[in-house]
């Protein structure tokens, strides 16, 4: 039933609560985004900067997940097991795929920013030129929790299980076929979604300041349309940011005890020849 609080309200950290801590030892600031241009001259003071298609995006879109890609930014960051990492990005969900990213390596000391860069833009609060540098450090992984993704055989068998939801957390213009990942389809690219996805776009959990809407606002956005704690969630995207955000609200906002993203998502669905897809409201493709 509804309630008044996240589940997790502890994961989520206020700008102002960042505004009063950039100075702590143990604290690291990670904006993500296109390129280190995206907020030029207006990052938060003490922030690291990590790519997106250099760092955590390979050449193919898919994301790489491998324990050397993580450990590298991590260790270059200055962040050990024990730092507190704030994740942000011009995209107010860019926190909560940052979140996603850092619970797959185990690491339990991540916050997400509320609002994001929009919303410390919009109270005047100070900015700088530069990303900071920190003195590397050895931050060793061994694993990826592959419990928290879902992987295109197990996304196939969802397509007609009752029990599952695949949640499409793209645009409408993407879900209708309009859009190939973030362009109009090219050459053999297909758009469209996966049969029977229930489409609910990740901007729609958000305020017009970038904030998140509160528990209630979120509950009846996914009861809504049948996303509901009984059922494996599935959500997807165009290659599985997105969806890492939307599996963060879903968790840990919403507290859902069954969630996976799919991080493989459009870019990887389809590319597989035997995929089935649909365009528009349902006609198969």
């Amino acid at each position: 039933m509804p309630t008044n609080s996240y589940a997790h309200p502890e994961v989520l950290v206020s700008t102002q609560w960042l505004a009063d801590h950039l100075h702590d030892d143990n604290l690291r600031i990670v904006e993500i985004d296109m390129t280190e241009e995206t907020n030029q001259g207006t990052h938060i003071p003490g922030a690291v900067f990590w790519s997106t298609f250099r760092d955590l995006v390979n050449a193919d879109f898919s994301q790489n997940l491998t324990p050397v890609a993580i450990e590298a930014v991590l260790s270059r960051s200055g962040i050990t097991p024990e730092t507190m990492v704030v994740g942000y990005g011009s995209y107010p969900g860019t926190g909560g795929w940052l979140f996603w990213l850092l619970r797959l390596v185990g690491h339990q000391n991540v916050r997400v920013l509320n609002g994001g860069h929009r919303k410390w833009m919009s109270e005047g609060r100070p900015v700088v030129d530069e990303f900071s540098r920190y003195e590397a450090t050895n931050y060793p992984i061994s694993q990826i929790d592959d419990g928290l993704r879902a992987f295109y055989p197990q996304v196939r068998s969802a397509m007609d299980d009752s029990a599952q939801v695949l949640l499409d957390v793209r645009t409408a213009e993407e879900y209708s076929s309009e859009c190939f990942l973030m362009k109009p389809p090219e050459g053999d690219e297909r758009g469209g979604h996966i049969p029977n996805a229930i489409q609910v776009e990740q901007l729609a959990t958000l305020n017009e300041d970038g904030t998140l809407k509160s528990f209630d606002e979120l509950f009846d956005l996914y009861a809504s349309r049948g996303v509901t704690a009984d059922k494996l969630v599935i959500p997807y995207c165009a290659i599985g940011a997105r969806a890492g955000y939307v599996w963060f609200v879903l968790t840990y906002l919403l507290g859902y005890p069954n969630v996976r993203n799919y991080d493989g998502s459009w870019n990887e669905w389809s590319r597989q020849l035997e995929a089935p897809v649909e365009e528009g409201k349902g006609t198969m493709k």
